[in-house]
């Protein structure tokens, strides 16, 4: 989603992705405003939030990462792992409910706080390029957050007859797996460890976990329209002493439309990576 997107800002190689990153995360960023709407998953396939730069991470030169200096690399490492375990939280949460009561109601309201906390907690991934240790656009990596912070607060959190909706449970699950996937990518890319398979997780999971992710995403913004419209969350009508109006409705369904074009974008962009990095294959992409 948004993060506007990784992908689509030729970023990708960083969230993500989006769940689902993703993406160039459209973010979209992730996706929102026209970015914003793009809450891609996935993330998803965001390919530069972690930590570290993606494509190719196993491949980094040593010295390139000596040039982030002990404390950057250390702290990266930190948080890799720290945002890996808090995922793997969040996952054990979901199955251990499920495994309880037997139905996805009342699973959001079970692991909104940890979701809350850590998917906000990515907002330190903009201080990191803002800071400049981790070498990814501001922008690209500011949509891809905020696309899934916009989901998380503006959708799912604000508008609490959709929380039991199934296609929470799909974007939840797509970004779980995700999320542990790249963050775990980045932190063995960083300690200069990375097993195969964390790599071919990497790049095989979002083949399906990309377009679950932006499913769930599209179809739980489609079951809070109804509530929107007839609420008027968010909206600012005239007159008003600024002279401004804004629909929240409408905003929401220009997001939504925002996917179509975005979403291929950052989903074959990412089959290209996949390409280069688990075949080899030398690929030349244009500059917008």
């Amino acid at each position: 989603m948004g993060r506007l997107t990784e992908a689509a800002a030729a970023g990708s190689g960083a969230r993500a992705a989006g769940w689902a990153g993703s993406p160039p995360t459209l973010l979209p960023l992730s996706p929102t405003s026209a970015g914003c709407a793009a809450t891609m998953a996935s993330s998803d396939e965001n390919g530069t939030n972690g930590g570290a730069s993606e494509a190719g991470e196993d491949r980094e030169a040593p010295g390139k990462r000596r040039r982030l200096g002990f404390l950057a690399t250390a702290w990266l490492t930190f948080y890799n792992i720290a945002m890996t375990a808090g995922w793997l939280v969040l996952a054990i949460a979901m199955v251990r409910f499920y495994m309880e009561k037997g139905t996805h109601r009342g699973l959001y309201k079970s692991i909104q706080k940890t979701l809350k906390f850590f998917q906000t907690f990515a907002l330190l991934e903009i201080v990191h390029c803002l800071i400049g240790i981790v070498p990814t656009s501001v922008l690209v990596t500011g949509v891809q957050v905020s696309s899934r912070i916009f989901m998380v607060w503006l959708i799912t959190h604000s508008i609490k007859p959709i929380q039991n909706e199934e296609s929470v449970v799909l974007f939840l699950v797509a970004w779980t797996v995700t999320e542990i996937t790249r963050y775990s990518f980045y932190t063995f890319s960083l300690l200069d460890h990375l097993p195969y398979f964390i790599k071919w997780a990497r790049y095989n999971f979002f083949i399906i976990l990309y377009p679950v992710g932006v499913a769930g995403e599209l179809l739980t913004i489609y079951a809070a329209l109804p509530y929107v419209k007839k609420t008027g969350m968010f909206s600012i009508r005239l007159p008003n002493k600024y002279n401004v109006s804004f629909d929240y409705y409408y905003f929401l369904l220009i997001t939504m439309a925002s996917y179509i074009p975005l979403f291929p974008q950052l989903y074959f962009h990412m089959l290209r990576q996949r390409r280069k990095v688990l075949h080899g294959e030398v690929i030349v992409e244009k500059d917008d």
